[in-house]
């Protein structure tokens, strides 16, 4: 991976990850609920919002400036970005645990990425805020990682009926 080589290509591609995050974890908040699991619901819904205002922040901070463009779906949580269907279909079919963990991988992601780029980059403003980010996302990293060390495997009831 390439040093980021401005303070505006960091922005850019910290609001592409907490677009994508927020985005993601609003999902899985809505399918928790829709599935009657209020207390993952709500934990991912807490997680979107913390998000979201990570986003509103970094969005603040850059009005006014250009920043570079982002490779569509470059900080996607599931591998590109898949057919709106399958997409569909991931998210409904994984559970409470599998959810946690795409989350966790995707936090630790953004967090490897910030690090790297704070030990890389050759521009002393853009090794600061990105130690910050890192730190930011370290932070999730901890939560999202104990929240899944919390949540049991789930169940599968898998009663089959042969017919004749």
């Amino acid at each position: 991976m390439r040093p980021v080589a401005s303070v505006q290509e960091l922005y850019a591609q910290a609001i592409a990850m907490e677009s994508e995050a927020a985005a993601r974890y609003a999902e899985l908040a809505e399918r928790m609920d829709d599935e009657g699991r209020e207390d993952l619901a709500r934990i991912f819904a807490m997680l979107a919002a913390d998000e979201a205002g990570h986003l509103e922040a970094l969005e603040r901070r850059t009005q006014g400036v250009k920043l570079p463009p982002v490779a569509e779906g470059s900080w996607s949580w599931i591998g590109g970005a898949p057919e709106t269907a399958a997409h569909d279909l991931v998210f409904r079919l994984m559970t409470p645990r599998q959810a946690l963990a795409i989350a966790l991988q995707a936090e630790r992601r953004a967090q490897a990425f910030f690090q790297q780029m704070s030990w890389a980059a050759a521009d002393p403003a853009v090794r600061a805020l990105a130690r910050e980010m890192a730190a930011e996302e370290l932070e999730h990293v901890s939560l999202v990682a104990a929240l899944l060390e919390s949540t049991p495997e789930a169940r599968l009831d898998r009663t089959v009926v042969f017919e004749r």
